[in-house]
């Protein structure tokens, strides 16, 4: 995992500024995913544990797993703060879970995790593999071109950033359903099986857009990528006015000192 670029990236800022705008739809989401105590859950791309950790408070039993050796420290520290047992995180790549057995969760979580990982068909292989019969696989995966916050992001980004490599397969094909309905299905899964809809997910900062786009310069690795690249070629500062446009122009708080923007995402839910 040495020169793994998707480690590289993720480890390369501090995510765990990003996630702290994160934990109230974190929450409000895992609330309506019916966790019973006691179920096993993996939460895969877990970060510093957004959504790993109120699954825990609700009584499961969490592994998160993420590429980022520093988030799953985070995430560590975190669960030990707040006196879980129950929650555990280690590192591990979501398209080669090897460390895991076969039919081990009742529920596997990933929201805008196994998205990011390369290798899609091994992602929903191993995702499908570690999860018990009549267990379910949850997603949540930004949608390409969506006029909302985090695709606008990456879409602008891409713009001052050089092409990705041949062979690249872009994060955001997660959010289209065609592609996910065959990615699941080459690891067994018939398509009447999978159901989408579409769902919110707030940011919400005490503070400025233009102090969130900040944030995202110097913690998002994505962004931070997109910015040594536009300082490369004399355009950061038009990248940093693109992104304050962007931040302004969809927050919804009331208060210009703080932030408050909805990114809407696709979920996936796969019964197994």
């Amino acid at each position: 995992m040495a020169d793994n670029p998707n480690k590289v990236l993720w480890e390369k800022g501090d995510f765990t500024r990003i996630a702290e705008t994160m934990r109230e739809s974190g929450d409000a989401l895992v609330a309506q995913l019916g966790i019973k105590k006691g179920i096993k859950v993996l939460d895969l791309g877990c970060g510093d544990g957004t959504t790993a950790i109120p699954a825990a408070k609700r009584g499961a039993v969490v592994l998160g797993v993420d590429i980022a050796r520093n988030l799953v420290e985070a995430g560590n520290i975190r669960a030990k703060k707040e006196g879980l047992v129950n929650v555990s995180f280690q590192e591990g790549d979501a398209s080669n879970l090897e460390k895991l057995g076969d039919k081990t969760f009742d529920l596997v979580v990933s929201i805008f995790g196994a998205m990011f990982a390369p290798r899609p068909f091994d992602v929903a292989k191993e995702m499908v593999r570690v999860t018990k019969r009549g267990g379910r696989i949850v997603m949540g995966n930004w949608i390409p071109g969506d006029p909302t916050l985090v695709a606008q992001i990456l879409k602008i980004s891409s713009a001052y950033t050089p092409p990705p490599p041949q062979g690249f397969i872009s994060p955001m094909l997660w959010g289209v359903g065609s592609n996910v309905i065959e990615r699941f299905g080459s690891a067994g899964i018939e398509k009447e099986k999978i159901t989408f809809h579409r769902d919110t997910f707030t940011f919400n900062a005490p503070y400025s857009p233009e102090e969130l786009v900040v944030a995202f310069r110097k913690f998002y690795g994505p962004t931070m990528n997109a910015f040594d690249a536009a300082e490369q070629s004399g355009k950061a500062s038009d990248l940093q006015r693109e992104l304050e446009s962007l931040f302004r122009s969809q927050n919804k708080s009331a208060d210009p000192r703080t932030t408050s923007v909805p990114a809407t995402y696709l979920s996936v839910t796969v019964t197994v």
